[in-house]
């Protein structure tokens, strides 16, 4: 006979996995819109990957499954029928830093108290209104041609990517070295771009691997960022939860002069063996916590490390080919180039550098607030063009009210419904926003220009900034933290 009831499960005396460092062993329990539900034995059977929910343990899953769902209801209909543990939910079900990293929170946050509390229940909200003209059939069918158009596009940069390194590596009269940076720094940022849209996919099958190549710019570590950036910044975009608006802030800590050959080193250092320490740190956590609070199995894991890995090895293996090959510089200002550019696009498209924390009002509308916290960003102004260039984020907004759709393009064609739509709630639909005459000069203002924090909080003056014992030992260590994994992203 079938229950319909919530379903109250009892766990038995069996051995619980060592728990990860930094505190005792929480409970089994993911929070949805304000109820108790132990999610354990649907972690290695989510359509979605194990990954999405293993992560998610001792969180508010409620934004989650709304933002990344087409049908958030028969999500709850199945968490109702066979994981509910029969009770609200309290503060001790929740882990005080969203189950991350603390330094990447401010201090006092605390994510029962901090999370915002959004309404998902009105059916004629932006999202619900956006999603269901998704089925419309000729959306539907374009959409789809319009996913496998972009991943015939991807196969054909990946093949570009090896070419231009090979023409450049066999004989550089045939690729000369301005010609060969502009190329690695478009086909890196594309094809990172397409590493962002892979880690938003389900994350089966080759989708576990793929997601990886968000790494090839240099700027991130998809291992440890995915969960960052699929599961907190783009359900609580702008918010205090919204850990994208601070890791890139880090390098803030040194004095301005120092700040851009000293991150390059970092972020060198991070590509050149810290990512290396990372990933075998998260494998051991992952391993004396228990695979299957995050995973599921080894099975499921494995995909995610050797991925990752393999993209690391990729990227060491080039720098030495090419000081073997007698052409360092050429790799060094390409990798350099790539570096910065990237860093910029990312934080492009959110305007992180504005204090507009108060623009964040708990119980408003959430589609709304996806709109109205995203640029889209424009390089030369063809979105189709500019989805590569941009990294994937032409059709940003799209993209965030739309989290799950498969690519560029598909956000591309689904814009106009979403302008549509914006438009009955009286959304202001602006322009993209130019990367290279509108929001390059005000990032470089922002992260490269201003004083560091020091100086800042001891109003030092140019000198003193870069003088001062703390400033150099804040550098050293800045340095030393890249090639060790500590730090920034």
């Amino acid at each position: 006979m079938t229950n319909d009831l919530p379903e109250v499960r009892e766990r038995g005396p069996g051995p619980r996995p060592a728990p990860p460092p930094g505190g005792p062993p929480m409970s089994d329990v993911w929070v949805y819109k304000g109820r108790a539900y132990d999610l354990s034995d649907w972690i290695s059977k989510h359509p979605g990957g194990a990954f999405f929910i293993g992560r998610t343990k001792n969180r508010d899953i409620t934004a989650v499954i709304a933002a990344y769902h087409r049908d958030p209801a028969k999500v709850e209909r199945i968490l109702q029928r066979r994981y509910a543990l029969g009770r609200d939910a309290t503060p001790k079900d929740i882990h005080p830093k969203h189950n991350a990293p603390a330094f990447l929170f401010k201090e006092d946050f605390n994510s029962w108290r901090d999370i915002p509390q959004y309404r998902f229940d009105d059916k004629n909200d932006l999202m619900h209104r956006v999603k269901a003209r998704l089925s419309e059939p000729a959306l539907a069918a374009r959409i789809k041609r319009m996913d496998t158009l972009f991943n015939v596009i991807v196969a054909t940069l990946a093949v570009a990517y090896l070419a231009v390194q090979g023409l450049r590596l066999s004989d550089p009269r045939w690729m000369p070295l301005p010609a060969f940076v502009i190329a690695m720094v478009v086909l890196r940022s594309s094809l990172a771009g397409f590493g962002h849209y892979a880690l938003h996919r389900a994350q089966r099958g080759i989708n576990r691997v793929l997601g990886n190549s968000f790494d090839m710019n240099y700027v991130a570590l998809s291992l440890v960022t995915a969960d960052g950036h699929t599961l907190l910044h783009h359900p609580y975009t702008q918010s205090d939860v919204d850990i994208k608006k601070n890791v890139f802030t880090m390098m803030m800590q040194l004095p301005r002069l120092y700040r851009v050959p000293l991150h390059t080193i970092h972020k060198f250092g991070h590509m050149f063996s810290g990512m290396a320490i990372r990933i075998a740190d998260v494998c051991r956590v992952t391993r004396k916590a228990g695979v299957e609070q995050a995973y599921g199995s080894w099975r499921v894991a494995l995909p995610h490390f050797l991925g990752s890995s393999g993209v690391r090895l990729l990227l060491v293996t080039e720098l030495l080919v090419f000081v073997l090959a007698g052409d360092f510089w050429a790799w060094a200002l390409q990798f350099v180039a790539t570096l910065w550019v990237s860093t910029f696009l990312v934080v492009a498209s959110h305007e992180f550098e504005d204090d507009r924390e108060d623009e964040v009002v708990e119980g408003n509308d959430w589609g709304v607030d996806q709109v109205v916290h995203a640029n889209d960003l424009k390089v030369i102004g063809n979105r189709y063009v500019d989805c590569f260039l941009s990294a994937g984020l032409s059709s940003h907004r799209v993209h965030h009210v739309l989290p799950f759709q498969r690519s560029g393009f598909a956000n591309i064609v689904t814009e106009d419904v979403l302008r549509e739509e914006s438009a009955k709630f009286g959304v202001e639909w602006l322009p993209a926003r130019s990367f290279v005459t509108d929001r390059l000069p005000k990032l470089c203002r922002t992260y490269l220009l201003a004083p560091s924090r020091l100086a800042r909080e001891k109003n030092w003056d140019l000198l003193r900034e870069h003088c001062s014992p703390a400033a150099w030992k804040a550098s050293v260590g800045y340095v030393v933290a890249g090639f060790v994994g500590i730090g920034s992203v």
